[in-house]
């Protein structure tokens, strides 16, 4: 089996069938001998205990950091490290997990992002939802900068990911053919907690309805555009993108969502609108510097209301955390190959997410 060690310091690893007299075991629900280190002891030694995942820009993590005391905890995965090391903490007496998405310092471009490992961790971190944030670019006029979507839909572009935990490629073998339904590719069941967290009612009207949050302008819906990148849209795509039915136009969504669903992890998106897409020309003579400038200056506003939003979704999703989540059970029918002629190496390098099923 495998053990979690406690030295009497707080350096944590992972260890197989080991003891030492100078640590205390505690067993934990990871079938694969990865080592954790962090600078401090853990604050949750129980693995049972569900917390909620964050996912974010280093802006986000930075704010949420600040407030809360905790501890960064440096995991590796089938899939390689993530991003960055996970930072667990509390919130209002609730269990958080933080991941930057692009690394500290914004290091990773979206194609490089290692979505895999990234939803791994949290999963092995006992993480059963992800409030995620991204910022976009608008495809709409009603849909302005430093306001916030949530996404409801989305289009995938991309091109250059992998997009399943079960390709089987690092096992140069089949990994099951395991197939997820995704027509609602972000949990409308969290994404209906964060409305009425916002202060929404019927989340029928969520499809038409914009709230008031404050002074943030939250939309209920929106269709996300998923591009490759790095590069931005030309004008041509974007007006494409809305002749698609597309509201926002982002990098990061997918595979994101897809991983999620895949781990049986409930997702949702929070958007930020930094400006709108190429679509709509920008104001005449505005040099590139000071359109820059005021990007940067959305963003930083858009940053701050997703910041209020999660903080106040937080303790709201967590009332709600005995609930009966769909995406919970994503692989129960999901799995369409013979079990039996599944390899024991594929089972066991991916029994964390689909372990129950065999």
């Amino acid at each position: 089996g495998v053990t979690l060690l406690l030295r009497q310091r707080g350096v944590i690893s992972i260890e197989t069938q080991r003891s030492r007299d100078d640590i205390c075991p505690v067993t934990i629900l990871n079938p694969y001998p990865h080592r954790i280190e962090c600078v401090t002891p853990i604050p949750y030694t129980n693995p049972m205990e569900p917390r909620i995942g964050i996912i974010g820009g280093s802006g986000l993590g930075q704010a949420l950091f600040e407030e809360t005391p905790g501890q960064s905890i440096r995991v590796d995965t089938p899939f390689g490290p993530p991003s960055a090391d996970p930072l667990l903490f509390e919130y209002d007496g609730v269990p958080v997990v933080f991941l930057a998405r692009h690394g500290v310092g914004h290091i990773f471009s979206p194609t490089q992002v290692p979505y895999r490992a990234n939803i791994y961790v949290l999963k092995s971190l006992g993480c059963q939802w992800i409030i995620a944030s991204g910022a976009v670019g608008s495809l709409r006029e009603h849909i302005g900068p430093g306001e916030l979507v949530l996404v409801d839909q989305a289009l995938d572009k991309t091109t250059r990911r992998i997009g399943s935990f079960f390709d089987g490629s690092e096992l140069r073998e089949g990994a099951g053919a395991v197939h997820v339904e995704l027509a609602e590719p972000f949990c409308p069941q969290l994404r209906q907690i964060i409305w009425r967290a916002a202060g929404g009612g019927d989340p029928e009207r969520m499809a038409t309805d914009v709230l008031n949050f404050g002074n943030i302008r939250v939309h209920g819906r929106g269709t996300y555009v998923c591009m490759e990148g790095p590069a931005f849209s030309t004008r041509a795509e974007s007006l494409m993108h809305r002749t698609w039915g597309g509201d926002l136009i982002g990098m990061t969504a997918m595979p994101e969502a897809k991983l999620a669903r895949e781990a049986e992890i409930s997702y949702a998106l929070i958007a930020l609108a930094t400006d709108y897409d190429c679509w709509r020309p920008h104001t005449p003579g505005q040099s590139k510097q000071a359109l820059l400038t005021e990007i940067i200056g959305h963003l930083q506003q858009a940053t701050a209301n997703a910041l209020a939003l999660v903080k106040a979704s937080v303790p709201a999703l967590w009332q709600e955390r005995q609930t009966k989540f769909a995406a919970h059970q994503a692989l129960e029918l999901a799995i369409w190959s013979d079990k039996t002629r599944i390899s024991n190496a594929a089972k066991e390098r991916l029994k964390l997410l689909w372990g129950k099923y065999f």
